[in-house]
């Protein structure tokens, strides 16, 4: 019997899936301040990786969480997930803008989703299994024909980052804030969807008071739910959005776009005042392209003075110990580094001693 069309492209992106890459989060942005985020393919080789706000995970092929692992505690997280060593301070109603490596592969079309989760205390120390994770945003698939366009792909045409907005009304206090992308292109067949988790450490201020329920990460998502179990190529496609539903008052997503960096921070640790001193950052005009499913608008903003966390940096003309920050956009620190190691530009915004 011939295949269908639908068949043969199914078993064409699935074997895709094999020799794409993935990916994981590089960095956030919050109000024009970059945060690194742990990086699963390079930290996890360092003797002593930089305390960042990032949950540390066993990701080091940049790989997925399994259907059949979504009851036990690797979909909360990612692989084997520690707490993140500091935190970033973001402002109730703020957007934070996620930023993704390498880009998104075009064939792994899902939904993006975030959820926050009270840590009642440090985030920093606190047990993955009692996070009761709320959903804040939820999109999936957005138009077009078979296999469409989703939100995967709205990522992607926003520079590879999705932008979030933590609620006007959330009471202050820590929060783990939980991005991640499913992707669907071998979802038809059983334990063939892929999710990628990525968590952050957060402190919210702000006069809210309101902290929805939320149930356990191992509790989101079952293996044969609709969303998880899904073909990708039928049509008509209509996407049922796995997990909980959006609390009261939350959309779907807000209008994406691309946020630029004016100056970077380090995490700040528990006890130490890492990463909390307030220095003043004037930028130049910044042009920030907004884009919906089909239609892009360029909006160029005035010269503007931020007040941000600095970066830690290491005292002034003295070398950076092996492994720490030695340069990048708002650096200011040593650009020099120890014998034995040199500066490596990691990113525009991010260069270490190795």
């Amino acid at each position: 019997m011939a295949r269908t069309t639908a068949g043969i492209i199914a078993s064409l992106a699935a074997g895709a899936s094999l020799v794409a890459a993935h990916g994981h989060v590089s960095n956030i942005i919050v109000n024009g301040v970059y945060y690194r985020n742990y990086d699963p393919t390079t930290d996890a080789y360092n003797p002593t990786p930089p305390k960042v706000i990032g949950w540390t995970a066993s990701n080091l092929d940049n790989g997925f969480v399994s259907p059949d692992a979504f009851g036990g505690p690797d979909i909360i997280c990612h692989r084997d997930a520690t707490p993140g060593g500091g935190h970033a301070t973001v402002a109730a109603g703020s957007k934070i803008s996620i930023q993704w490596t390498p880009e998104w592969p075009e064939s792994h079309h899902g939904p993006v989703i975030d959820y926050l989760a009270a840590c009642n205390g440090p985030c920093e120390t606190v047990d993955k299994t009692t996070l009761k994770f709320f959903k804040i945003d939820s999109s999936g698939y957005i138009n077009g024909s078979v296999p469409g366009y989703w939100a995967s792909d709205a990522l992607v045409t926003n520079g590879n980052s999705w932008l979030v907005q933590i609620p006007a009304d959330l009471k202050a206090g820590n929060y783990v804030l939980r991005h991640e992308i499913i992707a669907l292109h071998g979802a038809g067949s059983a334990n063939g969807a892929q999710a990628y988790p990525q968590c952050f450490n957060l402190q919210v201020t702000g006069s809210g008071s309101n902290v929805p329920a939320g149930v356990a990460g191992t509790s989101l998502y079952k293996a044969t739910d609709a969303g998880i179990l899904f073909s990708l190529y039928s049509s008509p496609i209509v996407y049922p959005m796995p997990g909980p539903a959006l609390i009261a008052g939350a959309s779907s997503s807000i209008l994406q776009s691309k946020s630029v960096a004016t100056v970077t921070s380090s995490a700040t640790v528990p006890g130490s005042g890492s990463g909390t001193t307030v220095v003043t950052t004037t930028t130049a005009a910044v042009v920030t392209t907004t884009t919906t499913s089909s239609v892009k608008t360029t909006t160029t903003l005035s010269t503007s003075t931020t007040a941000a966390p600095a970066t830690t940096a290491a005292p002034t003309g003295s070398a950076q110990t092996k492994w720490g920050q030695c340069g990048g956009s708002g650096w200011s620190g040593a650009t020099a580094c120890v014998a034995g190691s040199s500066c490596s530009t990691i990113n525009p915004y991010y260069a270490q001693c190795v």
